[in-house]
């Protein structure tokens, strides 16, 4: 399989370099040269399939033969050793829980699907791998986790400091060995520009092996697509199934419209955002425009120049992403994908209502999404609706209890974090201080 970058379809590379390099020199991304409906026999099969032989067969559909599939299975089945549980709220609305990892967020199954991939090719190195990442909130503590004391790959995660809650800032500033956590005095979007800055920097590259583990590189977002065809499974026969998607860089959406160019038969994408919402005014009104992002309470969201919007317009007719996107490429996605965007004010009140309703604890993330299928399922009642649930809500324990009025169980693996001492390098926005950081620890 080659992929082709979203900025020049005559870029090519095969599976090693694009995973090992992440981010293409013309600043676009990857995508696989082609996507290949899954056979009837795979769909047919389906209700009987384990979730990582879902996974397995996805997984060869979209990497190609290059990897064995001795070796793609165990790479599968050693990442992907938790479930992705679907929970009924009531028979059109439901839960796909995604935090049943190690990090309890669903960037767990990208990160160690991508860990696992990068130590296999990278088994006979002579340097080490340095995995540059940025962070708004999960994809952090994912990475940390995933790549934690994997031989020959060293990680450095840049945050915005005072915009991650105290238990995410935990998990990746506590574990030392190869992880490394950079400090930055500003938000998600300047933690991005700094690591794509570093991709395009030819110097750099030059004398250090760099990657990256942000939804910008095609391997993290591939297991993603997983989740859909187990979730599809789950649900079984009944009314046609859409799927709800809290979204801040969208790669989540990205991987359920791969899902859906698979042959997994989604009727229809919601995309669901807090104030930054780019994308839901982009779906409105045809016209793309990126802005500074704006912190809220479901702070993982708060993106405002999505880096997988270029992929997902690039699905739907758009060849070069350095253009706008034109009128047929709006068109084409608004028939298959509406947005919504919802204040924190009513984010709370969704937090409350789910809980009252359902007895169901949902996290700020997850009730952005619950009023986007709400808004969405009443011109569309005759549907079942899932709702990605994309971090356990203990996450946001100080801002779900203040909601709620009550404690809320933490699981032993995040609250044996609260009193380890937080290691991290202060960095302000300006790329240069995080290269010299860069070189001097690692050349």
């Amino acid at each position: 399989m080659q992929f082709y970058s979203t900025n020049d379809p005559d870029h090519r590379v095969g599976v090693k370099e694009a995973i090992f390099r992440g981010l293409p020199a013309d600043n676009g991304l990857y995508m696989p040269e082609r996507i290949d409906p899954l056979p009837d026999s795979f769909f047919r099969e389906l209700p009987t399939l384990s979730f990582s032989e879902i996974g397995f067969r996805v997984a060869r559909q979209l990497l190609g033969p290059e990897i064995s599939d001795s070796d793609l299975r165990r790479i599968v089945e050693d990442a992907i050793n938790f479930p992705a549980p679907v929970v009924a709220l009531d028979e059109q609305k439901y839960i796909l829980e995604l935090f049943h990892g190690p990090s309890l967020a669903f960037k767990d199954f990208g990160a160690r699907f991508m860990s696992r991939l990068m130590a296999y090719y990278n088994d006979d190195a002579d340097r080490d791998l340095i995995i540059l990442v940025a962070t708004s909130g999960d994809t952090g503590g994912a990475v940390a986790a995933g790549f934690y004391d994997t031989p020959g790959i060293q990680v450095v995660i840049l945050y915005p400091s005072g915009k991650v809650s105290d238990l995410q800032e935990k998990q990746l500033t506590t574990l030392g060995k190869n992880i490394h956590a950079l400090e930055v005095s500003g938000t998600f979007d300047d933690c991005q520009a700094i690591v794509k800055r570093a991709f395009l920097d030819g110097d750099l590259r030059a004398r250090l092996r760099l990657s990256s583990a942000n939804s910008i590189n095609i391997s993290r977002l591939i297991p993603q697509t997983f989740y859909y065809f187990e979730a599809y499974k789950q649900l079984g026969e009944g009314d046609p199934v859409v799927f709800c998607v809290p979204s801040g860089n969208f790669g989540n959406l990205t991987a359920a419209l791969i899902a859906k160019r698979l042959g997994l038969p989604i009727d229809h994408f919601i995309a669901a955002t807090n104030d930054n919402d780019v994308v839901p005014r982009f779906l409105a009104e045809g016209q793309y425009r990126t802005r500074a992002s704006v912190p809220t309470l479901s702070n993982a969201m708060d993106v405002g120049a999505p880096s997988n919007f270029a992929r997902m317009t690039n699905l739907y007719g758009h060849i070069v992403g350095v253009d706008h996107p034109g009128e047929e490429t709006h068109r084409s996605m608004r028939e298959v994908i509406s947005g919504y965007s919802y204040t924190d004010e009513v984010t709370e009140a969704a937090v409350k209502e789910v809980e009252r309703n359902y007895g169901y604890t949902i996290d700020p993330h997850g009730a952005v999404g619950y009023l986007a299928l709400k808004e969405w399922q009443k011109d569309h009642p005759a549907t079942r609706g899932v709702i990605l649930e994309t971090a356990h809500p203990s996450k946001f324990k100080p801002d779900v209890e203040r909601i709620l009025g009550h404690e809320i169980p933490v699981p032993e693996r995040l609250a044996s974090l609260k009193d380890k001492e937080k290691v991290a390098s202060q960095m302000g926005t300006a790329y240069e201080p995080v290269r010299k950081y860069l070189l001097d620890k690692f050349e």
